[in-house]
């Protein structure tokens, strides 16, 4: 199977997901300390500090839409209908959900809800190809 344009965003968004898993870890265990990270975590955990909540919070947000990003690039692979509209689509949806992440990090609003926004039509974009 050849690595088209879609299938090279979707590895990057996979990427993506795992520095944002590392990001999200990094700032909790600098609050809560290795001993914690390394241990059983039994005992009540304080909530989350402003960085470290908003680095999960856009992490889960990631999480969200990904399989069906995946699922979308997969089909419209299998069913040979990528193409300008998916390569297009794939572009937008991993883009912005990078830019995403230092918005949400450092709490700017409506921009942020914006570059969402252009995420979830790249992820469209992809969807409706498969119609098209």
């Amino acid at each position: 199977m050849d690595m088209t344009p879609e299938f090279i965003m979707l590895a990057f968004t996979l990427i993506l997901a795992l520095v944002q898993i590392g990001l999200a870890t990094v700032v909790r265990t600098s609050e809560l300390g290795a001993k914690w990270n390394a241990g059983p975590r039994d005992a009540e955990v304080p909530p989350p500090g402003k960085l470290a909540g908003r680095l999960m919070r856009a992490q889960a947000n990631l999480f969200e839409t990904l399989p069906i990003f995946a699922a979308a690039v997969i089909m419209a692979h299998i069913a040979g209908k990528d193409g300008f509209l998916t390569a297009l689509g794939a572009h937008l949806y991993f883009f912005a959900r990078v830019i995403y992440v230092p918005l949400y990090a450092f709490g700017v609003p409506y921009i942020r809800t914006l570059v969402w926004l252009v995420a979830a039509a790249g992820l469209v974009m992809v969807l409706a190809a498969l119609f098209v």
